[in-house]
């Protein structure tokens, strides 16, 4: 009941709307208008208040819409965030062969995009061909990409409190992500002591001196990048350094960020010890003529956790049957990211998250697979098929 054409052009139309995190209210306008003339009545789609909760300056909040059903059954969720990333902006998408490209010199959007027009495309074939359906809440959280916001202040009170949801945000359609990462976000704010650069140097205590140091013996330790020691793994970034100050100045501030990550929770405590050891040891080597040393505020935020579904939970077994039902074999994976279905699991809400075609996150080589797309549509209508049958 898909028509793939139909499902092309919706892709195309929503990869061509521009939307940043926290810049999402042409996305919303645009994927509204579309579930309007799908057949949705206006009283079902709603926005909540989520950017006003996180006074981050966001223009508009997660979209929400909820779908009556047909039959007695359990409430069901689908859910793709709208955001993209900076790499993103001004994207034209341009098919070339089999694949979805971004014609200039910018990434394509396709995470997420691939997503919002999957569930749209859903959303249109229950409605025009009346398919049997249980009560549906389709999901579009705004601010995913910068540490998964929407996600993590919806209320499930107005999503009607559904008791699975299947996540679009992976890449390929048999790929079924059953885990995934936690991670951490972190702050060292580094003190020196500011002199004139030219004329006493020595006097001055260097922040960006003490940074170097710290971020140097960190990658000596192999606890920078891709982590790998023993049988645990990780990744660790430094993502923006601040500092203040003139090329005459010693350096008397600076401000470091970055993040942590890592499937087992113990190790990533460990990452980050070596991260907060290694600024706070470089801060007392760092000293001027006169034997001072500068100081260091470490400071650690956690971002999301990881989670691990059972291959007995329910949505994992009903997304494996549909994508049998389209001839693929599945794959469980944990991912080596943060989902939405972070912070869903996290609160109770089982959640897988499946494929959409897209590849090569956030670069200027990022794809979508028209075929592998497609798939994915067929796989969402089978998954709706399955949760109709279950009884309340």
């Amino acid at each position: 009941m898909i028509n793939k054409n139909i499902a092309l052009a919706h892709l195309l139309d929503l990869l061509a709307v521009e939307g940043l995190t926290g810049q999402e209210s042409k996305v919303v306008e645009a994927i509204t208008k579309k579930l309007i003339k799908a057949g949705c009545k206006k009283a079902w789609i709603k926005t909540d208040d989520a950017h006003k909760r996180l006074g981050e300056g966001f223009e508009i909040g997660n979209l929400i819409v909820k779908l009556p059903g047909t039959v007695k059954a359990p409430r069901i969720m689908f859910s793709a965030h709208m955001d993209t990333v900076p790499l993103c902006k001004g994207a034209e998408p341009v098919i070339r062969g089999k694949r979805i490209v971004a014609k200039g010199n910018t990434g394509l959007g396709g995470d997420d995009r691939s997503g919002c027009a999957a569930i749209v495309t859903l959303a249109e074939a229950l409605l025009k061909n009346n398919m049997p359906r249980p009560p549906i809440t389709l999901l579009f959280p705004v601010a995913e990409e910068n540490g998964l916001h929407g996600s993590r202040v919806v209320r499930f009170s107005d999503l009607g409190n559904p008791v699975m949801d299947f996540n679009l945000d992976g890449q390929k359609p048999n790929e079924i992500v059953i885990g995934a990462m936690s991670a951490v976000r972190w702050t060292a704010e580094i003190k020196g002591l500011s002199c004139h650069a030219g004329l006493e140097p020595q006097k001055g205590i260097s922040a960006g001196l003490i940074a170097a140091k710290a971020m140097a013996t960190i990658s000596e330790k192999g606890y920078f990048g891709k982590i790998i020691k023993g049988n645990r793994t990780g990744t660790s970034n430094l993502g923006t350094i601040h500092g203040d100050g003139a090329n005459n100045q010693v350096m008397d501030t600076t401000l470091l960020a970055g993040e942590c990550r890592s499937h087992n929770p113990a190790f990533l405590e460990q990452i980050v010890r070596i991260y907060k050891t290694a600024f706070e040891q470089a801060a007392k080597n760092v000293t001027n003529d006169a034997g001072k040393c500068g100081t260091v505020k470490f400071t650690v935020a956690s971002d999301y956790r990881a989670f691990r579904l059972k291959r007995s939970e329910p949505c994992v077994k009903i997304a494996t049957k549909a994508v049998k039902a389209v001839g693929l074999q599945p794959n469980p994976i944990a991912m080596d990211a943060g989902l939405d279905a972070n912070n869903f699991n996290e609160k109770g809400l089982p959640t897988v998250t499946l494929g959409t075609g897209a590849h090569k996150f956030h670069q200027l080589e990022e794809y979508v697979d028209i075929k592998e797309y497609q798939t994915i549509c067929t796989v969402l209508l089978n998954i709706v098929q399955q949760a109709a049958a279950i009884s309340s």
